[in-house]
């Protein structure tokens, strides 16, 4: 699903994402951890590619490109995949539940800053956050290329 400008991610539309609530019920993903430092991930990169890997090996789909990355501690994040099809030799996990979500677009410094906007948003929904998902929607050289980094935040309500 490379987008033929980069070679690399597809350019975002988030039209369908800004906003909404959004349903999911044993939604498929493959799961693996990300190392982090201080929020900051050291092995990103190779962490996508053994599993974008696997994906392809197993004519899988990734529908929308969906990476779910949950900020769980300082040293790492759980990294969510969406698939349409469980994958052998893979963390096969689903996610159920109802989620508002909302578009940010900047630097990846301010997740904090988003993540308080985003606690502030489903409040005035006149609900609670249980739990927050990330979504980079695209790698920083892409949104080098494309001239915007949008990250969509997903709360769980």
């Amino acid at each position: 699903m490379n987008n033929v400008e980069t070679g690399c991610c597809p350019k975002f539309d988030k039209t369908p994402w800004d906003e909404k609530e959004i349903q999911w019920e044993n939604k498929l993903f493959i799961n693996a951890r990300v190392k982090s430092f201080m929020h900051m991930p050291l092995n990103f990169g190779s962490v996508i590619k053994r599993c974008m890997k696997k994906i392809e090996q197993s004519s899988a789909n990734n529908p929308d490109y969906l990476m779910l990355s949950d900020e769980n501690s300082l040293w790492g994040s759980d990294l969510f995949i969406a698939v349409n099809k469980k994958i052998d030799n893979a963390n096969n996990v689903t996610i159920s539940g109802h989620f508002i979500s909302k578009v940010f677009e900047g630097p990846f410094q301010n997740a904090g800053k988003w993540a308080k906007e985003m606690e502030f948003y489903v409040n005035t929904k006149g609900k609670k956050t249980k739990k927050i998902y990330f979504w980079y929607t695209t790698c920083p050289k892409c949104a080098k290329v494309y001239g915007k980094n949008y990250v969509v935040l997903f709360a769980q309500v």
